[in-house]
Order: structure tokens, then sequence, then C-alpha cells
């Protein structure tokens, strides 16, 4: 994979975006018992292959048999260690020292060691500049570039040195494989043809036995796992086409557990005696892009490429309505890039911030040229053209849907402001050709709502406005040169207070420069039963970032 950000979009994609028949769930085959001690949950995903290099959307259910070396949640919390037990960074802040659990083992008893986490980020690097460059799936070259040295000091030590200081060697999500399964996988087969298939040889709690693409994968506990073999008979992931599915089957004991639910499923559960409801806050971000091209894939008007206009436009928005009438209060209003649950980063810009003010939007837009001329309740550009903006809409994969109330929203609002909206709902695949980079035909729009799901890195949470990120995760198309230099700055900081200065100097500037207006950070609803299993987290039920709880869930 190319680019860090669609790490996050690909974890939630086996989670939120799939297909499979509705009646997979009612199978007699997998209908839930608590008798039987496997934890069922429906998801809306489309795992197509167990390979980690050859696909994004297989995060769920690789994450349960393979480990990060370090990733988010080990960061977050002492009790959520992946493949090393330890790690450290020298003085010189370019050599990285990681501990490995001593005596681990891969789920087939062989030793896993060091050794494999060399080979697995080796085995990338060496590959890079190839004509089978391991960059399309979850595990990917991304980031290599940095490294200049891996290499396994003996079987309880790993060294990575990098060129630069950077937090890669930490934050990244790769996933450790074994190197006496892959040593003899060719890049070639790596990247395509190859599958992986089941049973898989992995360090996590749970491992898969039986993938059936587009209905389900069920796995089976690791006898060898490190803190000892989980207390479940097992996990079964079954693929839905609706959330009304995970709904309907939490409420008839189908399911075990279920994530990604509207407000009214979530308010309905919560009644069920059986059902415990939670949210949590992700790092989903919800946006209004506007089209800054001025070249091959530009907008229909000029105005687009003026911050005075954008920022006139973010006036008209009014997040808290968006948080209180489209997500009944389960989202954040939208500030700046930096979402809050990353609270490291976060600022809600309260010097710089817009209110909500149609007056004060009309007054940004007259004084910056864009008035009615005509009185007939429509703007013209600067060229005299009326406004008759094209928004495009729809929900990319491994995000949380957005209602299409927020949509209407927007172009009501707009209108009140004369700038009236023509807009077009397109599914994912459409969506992401119309946004891609002008080079691979994208653009010809000029407003998009949508939505990303970074992982909280610095780098991650910036990418939005990377000139090297053009068409995903920048999908408004904006490139400045000052907040280039900036996200170089972030991504050669290891020190964390220097990195929370740069993250909020860039975040400011592209905030006033306004080629996005973020409009909320939506929160995740689940739901688990209370009558077969104990264990799930409090605070969040479950970890968007890896097997949390489901390595230390217990039959009632």
């Amino acid at each position: 994979m190319n680019e860090w950000q669609l790490n996050r979009r690909a974890m939630m994609k086996a989670m939120l975006a799939g297909s499979t028949a509705p009646w997979i769930m009612h199978s007699n085959a997998f209908a839930s018992s608590c008798g039987d001690h496997i934890v069922r949950f429906g998801t809306m995903g489309t795992p197509d292959t167990m390979n980690p290099f050859a696909s994004y959307g297989s995060f769920w259910p690789l994450v349960f048999s393979y480990d990060c070396l370090v990733g988010m949640d080990a960061q977050r919390h002492e009790d959520r260690k992946g493949f090393a037990k330890e790690w450290s960074v020298a003085d010189d802040k370019l050599t990285w020292t990681f501990k490995i659990w001593p005596g681990m083992k891969w789920s087939d008893g062989q030793p896993a060691t060091a050794r494999d986490a060399a080979f697995t980020y080796n085995y990338l690097r060496d590959s890079i500049g190839k004509p089978d460059e391991l960059n399309r799936g979850l595990n990917n070259t991304d980031g290599m570039d940095q490294i200049d040295l891996i290499e396994a000091v003996d079987d309880e030590t790993l060294q990575i040195v990098t060129k630069a200081p950077t937090r890669w060697p930490i934050d990244n999500y790769l996933l450790i494989v074994p190197e006496h399964i892959w040593k003899d996988i060719s890049y070639a087969d790596a990247r395509g043809t190859f599958r992986n298939n089941p049973p898989l040889v992995g360090t996590g709690p749970m491992i898969v036995a039986e993938f059936k693409q587009g209905q389900f994968d069920r796995l089976t506990p690791n006898p060898y796992f490190r803190t000892g073999q989980p207390k479940t008979a097992g996990m079964i992931l079954q693929y839905v086409t609706t959330i009304d599915s995970v709904a309907q089957g939490l409420k008839s004991g189908d399911l075990d557990y279920g994530s990604g639910l509207t407000a009214a499923q979530w308010a309905d559960l919560s009644k069920d005696p059986n059902i415990k409801v939670g949210e949590s806050r992700v790092e989903q971000r919800n946006y209004l892009a506007f089209n800054t091209l001025s070249e091959k894939g530009a907008g229909s008007t000029k105005a687009l490429q003026d911050p005075a206009f954008r920022d006139a436009i973010g006036y008209a928005i009014d997040q808290k309505a968006i948080v209180d009438r489209a997500y009944r209060g389960h989202a954040d209003p939208g500030v700046g890039l930096v979402m809050p649950v990353a609270a490291d980063y976060y600022s809600d810009l309260n010097d710089i911030r817009r209110h909500f003010d149609f007056a004060e939007a009309g007054r940004r837009l007259d004084a910056a040229g864009y008035r009615d001329k005509n009185g007939d309740g429509v703007r013209e550009d600067k060229e005299g053209n009326s406004f008759q903006l094209d928004l495009i809409t729809g929900k990319f994969s491994g995000v949380l849907e957005m209602p299409i109330a927020v949509v209407q929203l927007i172009a009501g609002w707009l209108q009140q402001v004369g700038i009236p909206l023509s807009v077009t709902q397109l599914d994912s695949g459409a969506l992401t050709a119309r946004t891609a980079a002008p080079a691979d035909g994208g653009g010809g729009w000029d407003l998009l709502v949508a939505s990303n799901w970074p992982s909280p890195t610095p780098h991650d949470l910036l990418r939005m406005g990377s000139s090297k990120a053009i068409g995903n995760p920048n999908m408004s198309y904006w490139t400045d040169d000052n907040f280039e230099k900036l996200l170089s700055e972030v991504d050669s900081t290891v020190d964390p207070k220097k990195s929370q200065e740069l993250v909020d100097e860039a975040a400011r500037l592209i905030y006033r420069e306004a080629p996005y207006i973020m409009l909320c950070y939506p929160l995740v609803l689940d739901a688990h039963r209370t009558d077969c299993f104990e264990g799930w987290g409090t605070q969040d039920m479950v970890s968007m970032w890896t097997y949390f709880p489901f390595d230390r869930l217990r039959s009632i």
C-alpha cells in the first residue's frame, strides 16, 4: 500500500462494508448457543483473501490471528501488547530496540522470534523498486524508505535503525508473519495468487480455521497463545449485507456482538435486558471537500480555488445541527483535521474557529466578490456566472455510514446563502473513481461530502493535506508548500511535545485555507449480549485496532 492512511480504512473495511446473504446469520450451522462457547458477531465485511500482502479488506479477521510489532493499542494500554513485549529508542533517536516475548510460539508450535519480525519487514523492504513490489495490501512497503537497517540481534531482540528520526517503527500496522511459511513465496504470488488458505499460522489468540468468501470466517483458539489459550471455544464472523441484519441478530440471540449500529437501532437494543449498548469515539472524520484544482479535473468555477470563498461557506455550516439532527447526538461537532479521540493532538481551535452565522457567511461572500448582482437569489462568481455547484457524496469502503440528512442539511444551508447545489449519490466504486487523482481520471466535481478514518498518528492526521496523497486521502487536491514543510518535520520528529506543536501549526494552517470543512466526528455505536460471555471492554467494548477483548472473553 502506498499511503499510510489506507491502513485505517483497510482495518475497518472487513467490519463495515460487505456483502453476503442475510440468511447466513440464521443458518442452523451458525445459530448462537451459549452451550457451545463460540462467540458470534456480524459484520458488514468483504474479505477476499487471507493474504495480508494482497488485500486491504481483511484486517478483520487477520488481526485475530497475527500480531503487529507494536501498534496503537499497545501504546495506549499496558495489557494489549503485540509481538514485542517492550521497546525503546536510543539517544540518537534513530536506533529502536524491541524485546520479543520470550518463548513465544506460532500456532503450529514453531518458535516465534525476532527473526520472524525481521523477515516480515525485510521481505517487504527488499521488494521496493521491483516489478512485483509489495505495495497493495495491509502489509505494504509504505514507510520502508525511512529504514536503514532491520536485523534480529538474537531470538528475543529486534533492532530497527531509521535514516532520520521517525515514530514509524512503533506506529506502523504491519502484521508479523512466520518466516517458515512465507520464505518461499515469491513477490508475484504474495501480491497476487497466493491466498494463504486456512488454517493460518499466527501468534494471535484466534486462528482462522475456515474461510468462505462472502459468508463467514471460523476461528479456533490458539493453544500456544502467549498469555494462555483463550477461554472460549472459538469465534465466527458472519458477513451481512445490511446493518439491520446485525441488529436483528443481536435481538434474536444469533449474534453476541455487533457494531456500526444506527442511532435508532442502538436506542431500540438498549431496551433489551440481555443487551448492553455502548458508544466510543473513533478516528473517523466526516467532511465537506472543495475541488481546488485549477487545471485538469477542475470544478465548474474558479471560486472553489479561492480560500475566501471556502472560508465564507464554512460560516453557513452548522456542525451542532448535524450532530443533533442527523446523528441524534452520537457525534462530536467537526472543527479541524484532528479529532477528539486523538487527545494528544486535538485542539478545538477556539481562537480561530468559525461560528454558524448566515449573515456572516453572506457578508464574507459579498466581500470576496461573490454577490447576487441580478437579485434572483443566486450569487454569481467573478466571471459573472451563476453558481450551480455539483456535490457528490457516497460511502467509501471502511467507514461508518453517514446519514443522508447531513447532505440534505448542507444543501439547504447553501441554498439560503445563494449557492444552489445539485446532489449526486454514488456507490463506493464510482465515488472512488470520481475522487481519484486527476492523473487517474478523477475530478470534474465541485463539492464532496464523504468520510475517512485515519490512524491517530501525527503523519496520518495531516495527510488529507499532503501533495503525496492527492486523491486519497487528499480529496480536495489542495497543496501548500508551508504545509508540506510542516508535514515533513512531523515525519522526522520523535519528541511528542514537538510533534504536538507541529500538528497544531499544520492544523491551523489548513483550517484557515479551508479546503475542507469538518462536519463531525461520528461515534461507533455497538452492542453485545450479556447472557453468554463476559470480559467485554468497559470504555470500548471492542478495540478498533486489535483483537481485544476476544483474547480474554469467558463463558458465563
